[in-house]
């Protein structure tokens, strides 16, 4: 059999993919037990849905005012450590569902709480939708890498 020489780029480019082709991850205790991984590298959370509230009535300036507000609550709990993902949806102004927040607490409880805190629930603008949810434990490691990936703050 004769082996042409596209034949051969081939082969030989299989071989190099298959000698510097990542090896399944080890499974790390120390970092499961870090980030609270149960045995399947999962926990629970609290998601919580910003949908629009019935206090949408403002001026242009209020309505930036506030969502700066926002935005900054947002950020001091990312950097407490109780929120691990935030962020909208891209949606239609009539759309009722605005965006996502994903807490690192135990309890809907706790989560109502935090939410509390946010100047667009005080006023109106937002009214949340809190529910228990299980996904990966490693998402608790996303705000170190997104500070990684970050430019400019929002």
């Amino acid at each position: 059999m004769e082996i042409n020489s596209n034949s051969m780029k081939l082969l030989s480019l299989f071989f190099l993919i298959l000698l510097v082709a990542p090896a399944k991850a080890q499974f790390d205790q120390s970092l499961a037990d870090s980030v609270g991984a149960d045995e399947y590298g999962m926990r629970t959370y609290v998601m919580a849905f910003l949908k629009r509230g019935p206090n949408r009535d403002r001026s242009k300036e209020e309505s930036a005012r506030l969502q700066r507000a926002h935005l900054d609550n947002i950020g001091r709990l990312a950097e407490e450590g109780k929120l691990v993902m935030a962020g909208p949806f891209f949606a239609s102004p009539e759309d009722d569902l605005r965006g996502i927040y994903i807490f690192d607490v135990d309890s809907i409880e706790e989560a109502q709480a935090l939410t509390e805190t946010d100047p667009a629930i005080q006023a109106g603008s937002l009214v949340m939708e809190l529910k228990k949810w299980y996904g990966s434990a490693a998402l608790k490691l996303m705000l170190p890498l997104s500070k990684m990936v970050t430019k400019k703050d929002i």
